[in-house]
């Protein structure tokens, strides 16, 4: 679980430290790709506290979402249809799902008695 971790700190501290500006033309891909990344990292913290996380799997598909949400919304912009929607409304479901499980296993861990097994 630190790696997902550790790469948001690292890319928040750069997004601190070097002042980037997005040409606006890019702007909607940055923001369906920094969605994307959103859902892989809250879908690393929901696998960590499942016992199931991986980081094979945190690194693949981080990048899997990033290029296929891109891919998606160059396409909607090439056929003049706002595709990229679908990408947020499909990510934003996925956060929202992801957040409410993580919310939900630490609320369980903080009514269970010390020492007690953690509950499935």
């Amino acid at each position: 679980m630190w790696l997902p971790s550790l790469g948001l700190l690292v890319g928040i501290a750069i997004g601190v430290v070097f002042s980037l500006s997005i040409p606006p033309e890019y702007a909607r891909y940055t923001a369906i790709a920094i969605l994307a990344g959103l859902d892989s990292i809250l879908g690393a913290a929901r696998a960590e506290l499942e016992g199931q996380y991986r980081t094979d799997v945190f690194v693949s598909g981080l990048f899997t979402n990033m290029l296929m949400a891109g891919l998606l919304t160059f396409l909607g912009d090439r056929l003049g249809v706002e595709l990229h929607v679908a990408a947020i409304v499909a990510f934003g479901v996925r956060l929202f799902n992801n957040a409410a499980v993580i919310r939900r296993h630490l609320l369980l861990r903080r009514r269970q008695p010390m020492g007690a097994p953690p509950v499935a």
